[in-house]
């Protein structure tokens, strides 16, 4: 845990900054690094005492240091590793032995990883048809790797809005040219065939697209549960394939498709980001809460209103909250477009999730697989899919939540990161995270207001892994549960989702956050988002912070002019 304090009057007060970022989440450190090595004076302001956001380390327990909320890394973008320096800053990636490990409750386990012909062995268990067929699907997706990088680390070709310059037009154009003749070369790359596959994937449900490729449940259910991790969507509706792609979309260390732990847990990468800002020059304020975004007579930002009164004055305003948060808490209503803000009003920000840490004092020892109770294995460093079994399962522990009820059989990724990690638990003693689908933000059955309604989830989550690997329960020493709610009051994640909105194809590119404001600006001029809720979405990827720092160093440049 990093925690940091100044003096609010003097470090805010005394000086008007070119640029405030609201929030210390990965996106907003990202973005202050960017401006601060861009040449602007920027401050990042934190409500929590801890910066982080979502990707934060906190020892809830003593000696057990958890990754509160995201869990695993893969995501972030090689090209913010590689200009932070952030591996120079302390930043040290994991690899797990094995990738995906889903036990059965037959006795069998599907166990996945990097030699070919292991998980050749390891599927033909189940299928010899899907064992030969699994390359040529993972080589399937492979192929939009490029296409998708390039949307990735791109701002999104949005019309621009305001009087503008005959110079600033032309330029726009020009940049938007050079946008989609670089796009139109990558999908001219792939052929047609490849672009049509492309498609497929993008817009049909997911039911679809495995069952085209493989027979076996047990692989359908794990390739799926990788997919929808945090989404409410169900796996047979049209455009929930897209998702599929973050199967491949990525990497550590150049290696596609592998998910890493963190040493010292996730918020060793936001205390990375934080170094890398600092050292470029930024100033992060914990304990600042921002009570309003301040808009001038001339109707351009001001600065932000702090919550103990203090005003901080400054130029441009970065916001790394969620867009709802944003728009509909911070920004006065009087300066905003009707169809805007019932455009940010009324997007979807339903949740599943409910992350809980639990500390323990062994190792999960799963019946499927015979090892010693003190042994780490290479399934305890994989992904563990718990109530994976079928597609038929995770639809109707989904089907469950938009009934209003959390799952009966709740659909599991646990992780162990202190299999490799041993700076986050006392020795012999191990860290579980679990993340849990589906549970409704109100559910219909009850309240998680309720102490002893929270206890039954729990509980439930427990009995259910017993059935994996017995004496799962009786080794608890302690836990942390966050439901839909937690993770909005405590994280500022409107209505609990860890996305800062849905990732469904309505919500993606130019219709990020809504249509019209997909390129980081928004209505109110020198008002940016950099947060998830903006172009590409969500996920530790910190590609939203980076191209929003562009965005703003353009326009200050152009105002400098």
């Amino acid at each position: 845990m990093w925690r940091r304090s100044y003096s609010l009057t003097r470090t805010l007060k005394d000086k008007k900054w070119e640029a405030l970022v609201i929030g210390g989440g990965h996106n907003g450190l990202i973005a202050a690094a960017y401006l601060a090595r861009g040449g602007l004076s920027v401050a990042v302001l934190k409500r929590r005492h801890v910066i982080g956001g979502a990707a934060v380390t906190e020892e809830l327990i003593p000696g057990f240091k958890f990754s509160r909320c995201s869990y695993l890394q893969s995501l972030l973008r090689p090209s913010v590793i590689r200009e932070l320096e952030l591996k120079k800053h302390g930043l040290k990636l994991l690899k797990p032995i094995a990738t995906s490990f889903t036990p059965c409750l037959d006795g069998l386990y599907l166990l996945l990883g990097f030699d070919d012909q292991q998980n050749n062995s390891e599927i033909s268990k189940f299928s010899k048809r899907d064992a030969d067929t699994y390359p040529r699907y993972e080589n399937e997706l492979s192929k939009f790797c490029k296409i998708m990088d390039f949307l990735l680390d791109s701002p999104p070709p949005e019309a621009l809005h305001g009087d503008l310059s005959f110079h600033d037009l032309l330029r726009d154009k020009m940049q938007k040219s050079v946008f989609w003749a670089r796009c139109l070369r990558h999908v001219l790359s792939l052929g047609q065939k490849d672009l049509v596959d492309f498609m497929d994937i993008l817009l049909s449900p997911m039911t679809k697209i495995l069952n085209k490729w493989f027979e076996s449940d047990v692989l359908k259910a794990t390739v799926a549960a990788d997919a929808i991790t945090g989404s409410m969507a169900s796996i047979h509706a049209p455009g929930s394939g897209y998702v599929l792609l973050h199967h491949v979309m990525g990497e550590t260390d150049g290696d596609r498709n592998l998910w890493s732990h963190i040493e010292g847990g996730m918020g060793s990468v936001s205390l990375a980001l934080s170094k890398a800002a600092t050292k470029a020059g930024a100033h992060i304020l914990v304990n600042t809460e921002v009570s309003q975004i301040m808009i001038g007579d001339s109707g351009e930002v001001d600065g932000v209103l702090l919550v103990d009164g203090t005003r901080v004055h400054s130029s441009f305003v970065l916001s790394n909250a969620t867009p709802y948060k944003t728009f509909m808490g911070l920004v006065p209503r009087d300066v905003l477009p009707d169809d805007f803000l019932r455009a940010i009003k009324y997007s979807d920000y339903h949740s599943g999730v409910t992350k809980i840490n639990v500390a323990v004092d062994k190792l999960p020892q799963f019946h499927c697989c015979k090892s010693s109770q003190l042994e780490v294995g290479p399934h305890h460093t994989a992904t563990v899919h718990i109530g994976c079994e079928s597609m038929e399962e995770i639809g109707s522990a989904c089907q469950d939540a938009w009934n209003g009820l959390p799952s009966r059989r709740p659909v599991m990724e646990m992780t162990v990161p202190s299999s490799l990690d041993k700076t986050i638990s006392p020795p012999g003693k191990h860290v579980v995270s679990l993340f849990t689908q589906y549970t409704p933000y109100k559910p219909s059955d009850g309240s998680w207001e309720d102490p002893t309604y929270r206890e039954s989830y729990t509980q439930k989550c427990f009995s259910l892994i017993d059935e994996y690997a017995p004496g799962f329960s009786s080794s608890v020493i302690g836990y942390d549960l966050l439901t839909p709610p937690d993770l909005e009051r405590k994280f500022g994640l409107t209505g609990g989702n860890i996305f800062h909105g849905a990732m469904g194809l309505d919500s993606l590119f130019l219709m990020r956050p809504v249509k019209g404001w997909s390129g980081y600006r928004t209505p109110v001029r020198g008002l940016y988002l950099c947060g998830s809720g903006s172009h590409p979405g969500g996920g530790v990827m910190g590609a939203p912070g980076r191209n929003a720092a562009h965005v703003v160093l353009q326009d200050f440049k152009k105002q400098s002019r």
